[in-house]
């Protein structure tokens, strides 16, 4: 099923809503082949969500959406029903491939010095060609009834009246500025994209051409990092080895000033007074240096400030630390076991882990506190020197590292 998390900032005041008047409409930039408003294409989906805390009272209403089965199958949308457009993430790569603009009465656009879009400024065929200029002739799907015009890094799709289809006979042609009756054809969707590889997107088939912008050399979102199981972790780009055992400071000139440290808390659910029965949280001298940006925390002994654990996340949606972390892209190599190349990476479901590392016998199940993780428990599975914690959908969430 595809999963919609909603997120209402003011959930408690009733909202009035302005349908079609000019006060509800906001103004976003629009930068062809590059983004809109503060959204820019290749952003990790992290940046995005930062984007729209800030602005709470713009972005108001938010829904997220993904394939809760596959999440990997379908794109993370972020959609402002409101404003009438979605982002669209890459599944694996959780970055920014495509701004769709779905309504356009209600988002005004401001390119150069002149407005499109919202209720005043109808994004017509006219008033398009006027702002963005001649194009080469666009592509007709007959099927859809879509006409879709295409400028580097953005395009405008128009549906046609069935009873002008006749105009089009080849996939390429020319629209009519007007249509015989004196109408003029209005855009149903504008699409942003990286329009660095050439490639033309739109509605349809069109849709599934846009990626994400490539990286830079050296940019370390989603470095892979490597796993020798017992022994250490190393960063493929910036090319650091982290072994266990090392030091708090060494790790500090190794990934530079953590994100966040935190003391580890021990759940003791066992011991209750007759009068409170509530779980007690206590802390333990252990404690976490959290690295959010790398998807990664490390766990050092309280006593000899020494690591004893590493954990890695995978950002899956559905996941109550969805957003928490960026994505740790680890590849835990296949040469460490013992009959197999096969390695273990963010993708991996766990009948495959199962099937390179052998079963290992029955889950503890984690609960995260039914009413504060609306996603339901995990199951947690432990080998010698490592742990898996896995979704319902059998995706991994987090790997825990350890020597046995």
């Amino acid at each position: 099923m595809l999963h919609h998390h909603h997120n209402h900032h003011q959930s408690q005041r009733p909202r009035r809503r302005c349908e079609g008047t000019a006060m509800g409409v906001i103004i976003l930039d629009l930068r062809p082949g590059n983004g809109i408003g503060p959204f820019s294409l290749g952003m990790p989906i992290c940046e995005a969500f930062a984007q729209i805390e800030q602005q709470p009272s713009i972005y108001d209403v938010v829904h997220v959406k993904y394939f809760d089965e596959e999440p990997l199958k379908l794109d993370i949308v972020i959609s402002f029903p409101d404003h009438g457009f979605h982002l669209r993430f890459d599944p694996w790569s959780q970055r920014l491939r495509l701004i769709e603009i779905f309504d356009v009465k209600r988002l005004q656009m401001r390119y150069a010095t002149s407005l499109i879009g919202g209720p005043s400024n109808l994004a017509t065929f006219v008033a398009v060609y006027a702002l963005f200029g001649p194009t080469f002739p666009g592509n007709y799907d007959k099927d859809r009834g879509v006409y879709t015009l295409f400028y580097p890094g953005l395009s405008f799709a128009f549906p046609i009246p069935s009873q002008y289809t006749d105009c089009f006979h080849g996939r390429e042609a020319e629209l009519p500025l007007e249509f015989p009756d004196g109408t003029t054809p209005v855009t149903c969707r504008v699409s942003i994209y990286d329009g660095s590889a050439d490639k033309k997107v739109g509605v349809g088939s069109f849709m599934h051409k846009a990626s994400a912008p490539p990286l830079l050399p050296g940019n370390l979102y989603m470095e892979e990092v490597h796993v020798k199981l017992g022994e250490e972790l190393y960063f493929s780009v910036g090319g650091q080895h982290i072994p266990f055992g090392a030091s708090p400071q060494d790790v500090w000139t190794e990934l530079g000033r953590p994100c966040g440290i935190h003391q580890k808390q021990v759940d003791q659910m066992v011991i209750h007074s007759a009068s409170d029965l509530r779980p007690r949280t206590t802390l333990c001298g252990d404690y976490f240096y959290n690295y959010f940006t790398r998807g990664l925390d490390i766990l050092f002994d309280g006593q000899t400030h020494r690591i004893k654990k590493f954990v890695l996340h995978t950002n899956y949606p559905g996941h109550a630390d969805f957003n928490s972390y960026i994505k740790c892209n680890f590849v835990i190599q296949g040469s460490d076991f013992d009959n197999s190349k096969q390695s273990i990476t963010p993708s991996t479901k766990w009948d495959q882990v199962k099937e390179i590392l052998g079963d290992c016998g029955r889950a503890a199940i984690q609960t995260q506190g039914s009413t504060s993780n609306p996603f339901g428990s995990t199951f947690v599975y432990g080998y010698q020197n490592i742990a898996f914690e896995v979704m319902k959908n059998g995706y991994i969430a987090t790997v825990t590292l350890f020597q046995s």
